[in-house]
């Protein structure tokens, strides 16, 4: 097996035209629109024409045909500049997109896939509920069969682009009597009766995006909109969930690496007692420490990445990278606002909003005890990955 560490043209290219768009066109917007948590759709549609949300869904269904790697880039570099923008690769790429292309029939992918990686609908993921977080099975949100349709009652909190999204995949009880194999994922429109969603405010992070709760008041849903099959809900949920954490671990990466570049150049611009601060040997530990956490994340990311690109199941790599990065983000985040001192506890200076945004990624997709909870089960032998009815598609040359 050859291993490289060497991107292609490709991913290059992918990296330099979000890099310029991300700083030079979103980064003045992002600042306002955090400072008065106003989200802005018409970034997502800028996103969208620049084929961010499709990079990895293939040319036949509208989308640019590149690999994981390219989607990890993505959201490293969307994430350099805000979590929020790096959030909708997350949940209309990682969490829907790459979902309906792995577990949906051709219809549904001519009919919801399409034109979401051609940026033309947004979408997001129904998962999380008022009582039920990491512990899936909980959700309260129920399904009943009635002819040729569904009727879904219930709720979700937490959702990302809750007030924005065109489409989504829920999550409903079809069958309260079997555990996780009574959970059915169905595919949603904002037009369907009984659809109401409202935004959350005053949130510690993540305040240029929009995050609210999803209502569900007798929704008609057509028998044709299950995703996968009855009762495989939970595959897709957890199955969604391997690329969401592929993509939210890439963006706590671009997170990480903004923390250590605001610090370099602080630490080579502030002075005190009679040298530049980064000088001081504790201030160069700080910025090692990040640097430690880089390296090891990425290595981590690459390898998720790599399985994905070749068809593997990364269920236990990905979560581990997960795990890893949206700590060494946090961590940097927080070294970078003690380097800073008094000025990073100051909205004036980027790293007070990095240490904000960096938390919350230690909980949603996966909180920290869960994923510790896995590592340990995975290291033990009491978790063993099994194959999954439906592959995601493979990028092997």
């Amino acid at each position: 097996m050859t291993i490289s560490f060497d991107f292609n043209d490709d991913h290059k290219l992918i990296r330099e035209s979000v890099r310029e768009w991300a700083r030079k066109e979103a980064y003045e917007k992002i600042i306002e629109m955090d400072k008065k948590q106003k989200h802005d759709r018409q970034l997502l549609d800028q996103m969208g024409e620049l084929g961010f949300l499709g990079v990895s869904i293939p040319e036949e269904y509208g989308g640019g045909g590149f690999d994981y790697i390219s989607t990890g880039i993505v959201s490293e570099e969307l994430e350099y500049v805000d979590t929020s923008l790096r959030v909708a690769i997350s949940v209309h790429n990682g969490l829907n997109s790459m979902g309906i292309l792995q577990w949906g029939n051709e219809e549904q992918k001519q009919k919801y896939l399409k034109p979401q990686a051609e940026g033309k609908k947004i979408a997001t993921y129904g998962l999380t509920e008022p009582n039920a977080g990491s512990d899936v099975v909980g959700l309260e949100t129920k399904a009943k069969e009635d002819g040729d349709y569904y009727i879904i009652n219930g709720s979700k909190m937490w959702i990302s682009l809750a007030d924005v999204a065109d489409h989504f995949i829920t999550f409903a009880k079809t069958d309260s009597d079997k555990g996780h194999r009574g959970i059915t994922a169905f595919l949603l429109e904002r037009e369907f009766k009984g659809l109401s969603s409202g935004s959350i405010k005053d949130k510690l992070g993540v305040r240029a995006g929009n995050t609210g709760f999803l209502n569900y008041d007798d929704v008609v849903v057509p028998k044709e909109n299950i995703l996968g099959e009855l009762g495989e809900g939970f595959k897709i949920a957890m199955s969604c969930l391997d690329n969401g954490r592929f993509t939210v671990a890439a963006g706590a990466l671009g997170l990480a690496k903004a923390a250590r570049d605001a610090s370099v150049k602080y630490a080579n611009e502030r002075k005190s007692f009679g040298k530049k601060i980064g000088e001081h040997q504790l201030v160069q530990q700080h910025i090692a420490k990040m640097e430690l956490g880089i390296e090891t994340a990425e290595m981590l990311i690459l390898k998720s990445g790599w399985m994905k690109n070749e068809g593997i199941r990364n269920t236990k790599e990905t979560a581990l990278a997960k795990w890893h990065a949206t700590n060494v983000a946090w961590d940097a985040a927080d070294a970078a606002v003690q380097i800073h001192g008094g000025n990073g506890f100051s909205a004036e200076f980027p790293v007070e909003r990095m240490l904000r945004n960096s938390r919350g990624a230690r909980i949603y997709e996966g909180t920290d005890e869960i994923q510790q909870i896995m590592q340990g089960q995975y290291a033990l032998g009491y978790r063993v990955d099994k194959p999954l009815r439906m592959k995601m598609p493979s990028y092997k040359n």
